[in-house]
């Protein structure tokens, strides 16, 4: 009999799960259907997973795949909170610098081999290795050591307090992976798959199609309900979409803003709908002139039209941003407040800043994804009445990663939502970010960063995460003008799956087939 997942003292889940799904309206629902076991669900993506390695997955498709086949310590609910995966409870030290990580019993490996601690020390042994080159290991926490104290308890030794670490070990890149596989040859976890997650691996054709099989010793009881799983690559959208609507898939991941409404509006296709903290921003380099000026910043800031700019970039599927990369679908948001576009003000604080006749300015946009561009030709319309002179400059991609990113002066940049306000802010805006592309290298904003990751009180947390986006709405070190909405579509027979605000999470254990699926055999 397995154990109940208990709640030890100092144990942090971060709220709990209320029972409530998101629908395509973003309104509360509660399942009522009883689950129906059996059945293949044909999902479409519009890439090839081209990695097989968990560790190394990137995109979107390869972070479907290393699900479905491998699980990771935690998880990482709607809510955006942890709840037990492998581990069936956590605990911290007082002081937060120790956690005590608590496995399941009798879980096994796809090859019949018994999950412990061992496994788990050796896979962030490998995660924290920076030959490995696995993106988990700057968003895993700041682990300094990884100890089995017996088969089923794992300790994390930190650098430093951390309230996240049961949300951040959840990252889709820290996936357990068995240690002799890692002792023998890290190589292996590029030619095959032995994981312990609810689906075993089938066949893999990263270009075409991936197959996978329920795993009959998952080690949650009745789970998944699927029998089958079949992940097709389409590599054109207008392909994707039309396999859709005429039933040939049952479920599209990711739907373009563009194509939303003629998909949803299809018979039988449910176009399904939430927000996110995925956002562009305009980079502006705060230690060089003229953006050293906290009054520029805030003069462009000003000269946005952020309600227009959702209808013009994200075909209306967004919210407004304030300047802070934190949205509503974070927990520990806060409202700074609207900033309203106000062209008189703009010019007022170009003028105090030593720039009456206004400024000239190249702003650099990647031609992926193609709201970046969007986002600078608005910008360029917008501001032009302020006193902003912006010539837009579309590059490829590869250029951009080579040449502007990290080294620009003025760019757009394009990011996806992080699982918590720690992680965002100390991916980007903190000065010991690995991505400080502003420089803004605030000292109270800094501060405030650390206090929050160093706090267990949720309340007073909450408050540290205000100051920090109040400050940071203010001082404008990047324009956020806008968040998109995850946009997803599904045939009207397939049962309780929802869209993760995260983007790269899939839950697909949790879904089934109901009436008028189709007999795939």
């Amino acid at each position: 009999m397995r154990k109940p997942f208990t709640v030890k003292r100092r144990t942090f889940l971060a709220g709990s799960a209320s029972g409530l799904a998101i629908s395509s309206l973003g309104m509360p629902r509660i399942a009522m259907a009883q689950p129906v076991p059996g059945g293949t669900l044909r999902v479409s993506v519009d890439q090839g997973p081209d990695v097989l390695n968990p560790l190394l997955h990137r995109v979107n498709p390869e972070y479907l795949m290393g699900e479905l086949l491998y699980s990771g310590l935690t998880r990482l609910s709607r809510d955006m909170t942890a709840e037990p995966d492998l581990a069936e409870s956590w605990s911290a030290s007082d002081d937060l610098t120790t956690w005590t990580f608590t496995l399941r019993p009798g879980v096994v490996f796809h090859d019949g081999s018994p999950l412990t601690a061992e496994d788990v020390v050796a896979t962030f042994t490998a995660i924290l290795d920076e030959a490995t080159g696995s993106p988990a290991r700057r968003n895993v926490g700041p682990i300094e050591t990884v100890t089995a104290t017996d088969d089923l308890t794992v300790v994390f030794q930190l650098s430093g307090p951390y309230a996240d670490l049961p949300i951040a070990v959840a990252y889709t890149d820290a996936k357990i992976v068995p240690a002799a596989v890692l002792a023998d040859d890290i190589g292996r976890l590029n030619q095959e798959v032995i994981g312990t997650g609810p689906f075993r691996l089938v066949s893999y054709e990263p270009e075409r199609l991936v197959v996978v099989e329920r795993n009959p010793e998952y080690f949650l009881e009745g789970r998944p309900y699927l029998d089958r799983v079949e992940i097709v690559i389409y590599p054109d959208s207008t392909a994707e979409s039309s396999a859709i609507i005429a039933g040939d898939t049952d479920l599209m991941v990711r739907t373009a803003p563009t194509d939303y409404e003629r998909i949803s509006g299809s018979g039988g296709v449910v176009g399904m709908r939430i927000p996110s903290g995925q956002f562009l921003n305009v980079i502006m380099r705060c230690d060089q002139p003229p953006f050293d000026d906290a009054r520029v910043r805030r003069a462009l800031s000003l000269a946005v039209d952020r309600e227009a700019l959702i209808a013009f970039v994200a075909e209306g599927y967004g919210t407004e941003g304030q300047d802070t990369p934190i949205s509503p679908a974070y927990r520990y948001y806060t409202d700074v407040g609207d900033r309203q576009m106000n062209i008189d003000e703009a010019r007022g604080l170009l003028a105090e800043a030593g720039h009456p006749d206004g400024l000239d300015l190249t702003l650099v946009a990647s031609d992926r994804p193609g709201t970046r561009t969007q986002l600078g030709v608005a910008m360029r319309e917008m501001a032009a009445p302020a006193g902003f002179n912006i010539e837009v400059q579309t590059m490829p991609h590869s250029t951009y990663l080579d040449q502007v990113w990290l080294q620009g002066q003025f760019y757009v940049g394009f990011y996806n939502m992080q699982p918590t306000p720690d992680g965002i802010f100390s991916l980007l805006y903190t000065s010991e970010s690995p991505w400080n592309e502003t420089r803004w290298n605030n000292a109270e904003f800094d501060r405030l960063v650390t206090e929050g990751r160093e706090t267990a009180d949720d309340a007073r947390r909450a408050e540290i995460y205000a100051e920090a986006q109040q400050l940071m709405h203010d001082e404008v070190p990047t324009v956020i003008p806008v968040f998109f909405d995850q946009l997803a579509a599904r045939r009207d027979y397939v049962e309780n799956y929802e869209i993760h605000p995260r983007g790269a999470i899939f839950r697909l254990d949790e879904v089934w087939l109901g009436e008028g699926a189709p007999d795939r055999g």
